[in-house]
Formats: structure tokens, sequence, C-alpha cells
């Protein structure tokens, strides 16, 4: 399993519950070098196999080293999450740069694109591969729209969606499932970037079940689509919300 964004958050806690369920894990980070190799010797301490490898999911030549340097070390890929993803600080559309939405789409929307692309080739039966799974972090966010804080990454989750329906179409004769998680509401730093760390704390009693989220929540969702105790689900989104 290759899991993109994965030294901390989201990304931290499913590599290691994936380890725990079998799967040797790369671990893709960009710059948290320290952070990733932490994940990958507690995956190790516990009798896993993990390996941490750098490359910016922004990047398309980066995101073609990623690939090639999993085949290197971890051989056949049977599972990609698109976890990488980047949010900045809260402020209504009208107030958005086109550098912002350039940094946005990069990240949001033409990485995962790519990263789809890469595991295609390896995963396809017809390019001679064993089929597969990938599984997309999306957000309820796309639902929202996010007004006043986010509709920029909100759009991005939208196309995200749209990608894990159209893909999972596509694919479903290859042997591959696409679906993907929205989760909102999760106990992370993504909210510190955002410019509100404590954003969760303001809005738990909006939330049904009056909490935030924990990563690993999030987590068992993204093995459950991951393997093959969905295997008769694709093109579904499970939200991880607390019922919002």
């Amino acid at each position: 399993m290759l899991i993109t964004g994965a030294s901390r958050g989201i990304g931290a806690a499913t590599a290691i519950l994936a380890a725990q369920h079998g799967y040797a894990v790369a671990v893709n980070y960009r710059n948290s070098r320290v952070a990733a190799q932490e994940v990958v010797a507690q995956i190790r301490e516990g009798g896993g196999e993990a390996v941490a490898i750098q490359g910016d999911v922004s990047r398309e030549k980066e995101i073609v080293r990623l690939f090639s340097e999993v085949d290197d070390r971890l051989g056949r890929l049977d599972c990609l999450v698109n976890n990488a993803g980047t949010l900045e600080r809260q402020m209504p559309l009208a107030g958005v740069g086109y550098d912002r939405l350039q940094r946005m789409f990069q990240t949001n929307v033409l990485g995962p694109v790519r990263c789809c692309q890469e595991a295609i080739k390896r995963m396809a039966r017809s390019a001679g591969g064993r089929g597969g799974t990938i599984v997309n972090v999306s957000s309820i966010a796309s639902r929202t729209g996010s007004p006043f804080e986010y509709v920029d990454y909100a759009m991005t989750k939208g196309a995200l969606d749209a990608l894990t329906i159209g893909l999972s179409k596509e694919l479903a004769g290859e042997d591959i499932r696409v679906n993907a998680v929205r989760p909102a509401f999760i106990h992370t730093e993504i909210h510190a970037a955002g410019g509100e760390p404590g954003r969760i704390d303001r809005l738990k009693e909006r939330i049904p079940l009056k909490r935030g989220g924990r990563a690993e929540e999030v987590a068992e969702a993204i093995l459950w689509l991951a393997s093959g105790k969905s295997s008769y689900s694709t093109g579904i989104f499970l939200d991880v919300a607390g019922g919002a």
C-alpha cells in the first residue's frame, strides 16, 4: 500500500493500521522526514514492513519517481491511498488569490489524478497487473462548500469526488475498485494550517455526535475500502464526520 502524505494525521494512522493488517506500507512524505521515519519505526517495532519515501505529489516528476521507488523497494502495488492534501488560511473566496488556487488544485486534484494514472499502470489486468484498490481521501466540504472559510478547498474535494465516481466505472473491468472517504472535524494539524487550531471546539455543538473525530477512526474506513471486505463496493463514499 502506498499512502501519500502519511507522515502524520490521517495518513500516519492509516499506515500504522494497514501494517497491522499485513500490508507492506510506503509512507510518503513531502518535508517531514523525521515524522515519516517515526511512523516507519513504529510499524517495524510492531513487526510490520514499511519504508519512508519522499515525494511532492504536486510535481509530476516526483510522482513518477515515487512510484518507481515503491516498485524497487516493495514490489507489487495493491492499494493506493490518495491522502496528501493542502489547506490554507480561512477566507471568503473573493479574497483568494490565483497563486493559492493553483497550489490548491496542483496538490489536491492534479496530484491524485497523476497518482491514479501511475497506479493503473501497475494494477490493471490489461497491463499485466493483478487488480487492486484506490481510496481517495475527500472531505465533507465537497458537499457543504465550506462557505466563508475554504470554498477553494471544497472545490478541489468536489473534483476528487467526481474522479472517484468516473474512475470507478472506467476501472471496474480491470478489477480495480475506486472509493473515497469524506472526513470532517478530525483532530489533526490541518486546522492549524487553516489558521484556527481550535476550530473543532468552536463547532462541536453543531456536530450530531458532539465531538471531533480521531484520525484512527478515518483509518478504519480507509482500510475497509482498501480490503476485500468491501469487495462489492466501488464508486462509493464513506462519510466519517460525526453525523454532519
